[in-house]
């Protein structure tokens, strides 16, 4: 079916799959299903596209002859492991978070996406104003990793990658990156950003001569992985939720970085 032109200047318009997404009722994925196989009507009719504009305000979804309703707001911490995809279904049948967090009781969506080499803190939650919160590059919520480079590192590097570095898709911008250790072949790095490009911080090491052997995102915003055992979730506490949703990036950054300032000061 072609898509239809929704009308100028109204946020609360949504198209049917999205009203599902949006209400926590299940993946876009499924709300095709549904809808394509009959059972969702909008104002008692039953419709079949899934592109149908929607008014949040003043029209009535149901599913299977019950109102469509949100969903509890749910908020979810799974510290993922290496192998593990960042999605619903995977074709070649391979693990994904979906299946570390069966016992949830909510559909729920993960906040950005960790690779499938990557491990560490990933949120997963059915609000979908949250999820923008904590995506959307303009709001600058900070994202922590701690790396294990291929080379040692040297201060000129890392200098480099705090002032920022030039990628395919433009200049990054700067990060606060800190030197945890180093062995005799390898440096380990504390680096945290405020956007959300693809494998980024992957592209920054590349970028200043270097590779990630391993990669684990210990802390968005103000929340750390902590204690909680890899492959394992619990859920974020309301003081959690309330900082991710209204502390300042910039101050969660000038704060570390104070910190580390200190620190070197002795």
């Amino acid at each position: 079916m072609a898509k239809q032109t929704p009308p100028p200047g109204n946020k609360q318009i949504k198209t049917l799959e999205r009203v599902f997404s949006k209400a926590g009722a299940g993946s876009r994925t499924d709300a095709r299903s549904w809808i394509g196989a009959g059972r969702v009507r909008v104002n008692g009719k039953v419709v079949q596209n899934p592109d149908h504009w929607v008014d949040l305000e003043n029209d009535r979804v149901s599913f299977d002859g019950k109102p469509l309703r949100a969903a509890t707001k749910t908020y979810v911490l799974l510290y993922k492991p290496k192998g593990y995809l960042t999605t619903y279904r995977d074709p070649e049948g391979r693990p994904t978070v979906y299946d570390l967090v069966p016992e949830v009781g909510a559909w729920i969506s993960p906040v950005g996406r960790l690779d499938l080499d990557s491990s560490g803190l990933l949120i997963m939650t059915n609000d979908t104003d949250f999820t923008e919160r904590l995506t959307n590059p303009d709001h600058k919520v900070p994202k922590t990793y701690q790396v294990k480079a291929s080379t040692l590192v040297s201060d000129e590097w890392i200098e480099r990658l705090r002032q920022g570095v030039e990628l395919a898709d433009g200049v990054t911008r700067p990060a606060l990156v800190t030197r945890l250790r180093d062995s005799e072949k390898y440096s380990f790095l504390e680096i945290t950003i405020t956007e959300g490009r693809n494998r980024q911080v992957r592209r920054m090491l590349e970028a200043v001569e270097s590779k990630v052997l391993k990669l684990v995102r210990v802390a968005i915003g103000p929340i750390r992985i902590g204690d909680l055992p890899i492959g394992k979730w619990r859920n974020l506490t309301p003081e959690e939720v309330h900082a991710l949703r209204g502390r300042a990036s910039s101050k969660v950054i000038a704060d570390r970085r104070h910190a580390r300032q200190k620190e070197l000061r002795g």
